[in-house]
C-alpha cells in the first residue's frame, strides 16, 4: 500500500512536455487515489474469496450433515430389510414343510378313501333290493 500511496505523488516516468496547456493547473497525479488502484482491486479480490470461501465451507458441511444423516437412515432401513428377509424365508420354509406333510396325509386320506368306496361298492349288490322284500329278508 504504501508503495502505490507514494506512486501518486511520483512523476519520474511521467513525460515532461515544454509547455504545459492551459488545461492542466497542476502536473498529473495519476487516479491511484480515485478508486483505490491495484490494492483496491486486489482487496475486492480478497474479500470475494473469503466470500466464496466461507460459502464453500458452510455448503460442504451441508452436504456432509445431510450424507451422513442419509447413511445412517440408510444403514437402518437394510438391517431392518435383512431382518424381514430373514423371517420371511423362514415362514416360507415352514409353510413349504407344512404343504408337503398335508399333501402326504391328502394321498394317505385318498387311497383310505378309495378303499372304502371299492369295499362300499363290493357290499353294495348285497344290501340293495334285489327283488326280495323286507319280510323275506328279515326271515333269512
Amino acid at each position: 500500500k504504501e508503495f502505490y500511496a507514494k506512486a501518486g505523488e511520483a512523476t519520474a516516468f511521467v513525460q515532461q512536455q515544454p509547455v504545459a496547456p492551459e488545461i492542466f493547473d497542476s502536473p498529473y497525479k495519476g487516479m491511484q487515489s480515485e478508486n483505490g488502484g491495484v490494492v483496491g482491486m486486489l482487496e475486492v479480490i480478497e474479500s470475494d474469496f473469503a466470500r466464496l470461501e466461507a460459502d464453500t465451507k458452510s455448503s460442504e458441511a451441508a452436504a456432509q450433515k445431510e450424507y451422513d444423516t442419509f447413511m445412517t437412515d440408510s444403514k437402518v432401513d437394510k438391517s431392518a430389510k435383512s431382518t424381514d428377509i430373514e423371517h420371511k424365508t423362514a415362514k416360507k420354509q415352514d409353510e413349504e414343510q407344512a404343504l408337503q406333510v398335508k399333501s402326504t396325509d391328502l394321498e394317505g386320506t385318498q387311497k383310505e378313501l378309495d378303499a372304502a368306496l371299492a369295499y362300499f361298492d363290493k357290499l353294495k349288490p348285497s344290501c340293495v333290493d334285489a327283488g326280495v322284500s323286507y319280510e323275506d329278508r328279515v326271515a333269512r
